[in-house]
C-alpha cells in the first residue's frame, strides 16, 4: 500500500507540475508565467505530494533502501503524470503545443554540459525552496526560487518531461536531455543539502 501511495502521490505531483508548465507556456508575459508556475510546488508542499526534485536533497539524511525505493517510485509517478498531461494538452490546446515546440527546440540546441549545469542550479533552488517550507513553514522560498530558476534558464527535469511530451520533439535526444537534467537536479540538491548539513554540525560543536 505504501508503494502504491508513493506512486500515486508522484502522479499527482506530475499533474501539478504540468499545470504550472502550461500556465508558463501560455502566458505572454514571461515574468508572470514564471511566478504563476509556483502554483505547482505550492500545491505539492501543501498537499504532501511526492516530487523527486523536492525530495532528493533530503536523502543525505538517514534513509534506508525502502526510502530510496519510494523516491524512485515517486519519480516514475512524476514522469507518468507529466507524460499523460503533456499528451492530453498537446492535442487539446494547439497554441500550447506550438509554444512547447519553441521551448524544446531551444533546449535541444544547448550543449550537454550546459544542460547539466542548468540542472545543477535548479536542484540548488529546489532544495532551498522545500527546505525553507519544511523548516520555517514559509512559502517565501517557493515564491522566489521557482521564478528565479525559470527566468535564469535553469532546467527542471519533471517540467522538461512535460514540455517535451506537449511538443512534437519527443525522441532519443530528448530522452538523453532529460536524463542529464535529472542528474544535474540531483547533484545540485544533494550538494547544497550536504553543505548545509556540514554547517549545522559545525554550529552544534
Amino acid at each position: 500500500m505504501k508503494m502504491m501511495k508513493n506512486f500515486v502521490s508522484g502522479i499527482l505531483s506530475g499533474i501539478m507540475v504540468s499545470i504550472g508548465g502550461a500556465v508558463f507556456l501560455m502566458c505572454e508575459n514571461r515574468i508572470a508565467g514564471a511566478v504563476l508556475f509556483s502554483v505547482a510546488l505550492l500545491s505539492i508542499c501543501f498537499m504532501g505530494y511526492s516530487l523527486y526534485t523536492g525530495r532528493i536533497g533530503f536523502m543525505t539524511e538517514n534513509h534506508g533502501k525502502e526510502d530510496w525505493s519510494n523516491l524512485m517510485l515517486g519519480l516514475l509517478g512524476n514522469i507518468l503524470g507529466t507524460v499523460i498531461c503533456g499528451l492530453l494538452m498537446k492535442y487539446a490546446i494547439p497554441a500550447l503545443r506550438e509554444a512547447a515546440n519553441a521551448v524544446c527546440t531551444s533546449k535541444l540546441a544547448q550543449p550537454w554540459y550546459g544542460t547539466l549545469v542548468r540542472g545543477f542550479f535548479c536542484g540548488v533552488l529546489m532544495y532551498i525552496a522545500v527546505a525553507v517550507y519544511r523548516m520555517h513553514k514559509s512559502t517565501l522560498g517557493i515564491l522566489f526560487c521557482i521564478p528565479v530558476f525559470i527566468l535564469s534558464g535553469f532546467e527542471h527535469s519533471i517540467a522538461d518531461v512535460y514540455y517535451f511530451f506537449a511538443s512534437d520533439r519527443i525522441g532519443m535526444k530528448a530522452l538523453l536531455f532529460i536524463l542529464l537534467v535529472i542528474l544535474g537536479n540531483s547533484a545540485g540538491s544533494l550538494a547544497v543539502s550536504w553543505m548545509t548539513g556540514c554547517i549545522r554540525m559545525s554550529d552544534n560543536k
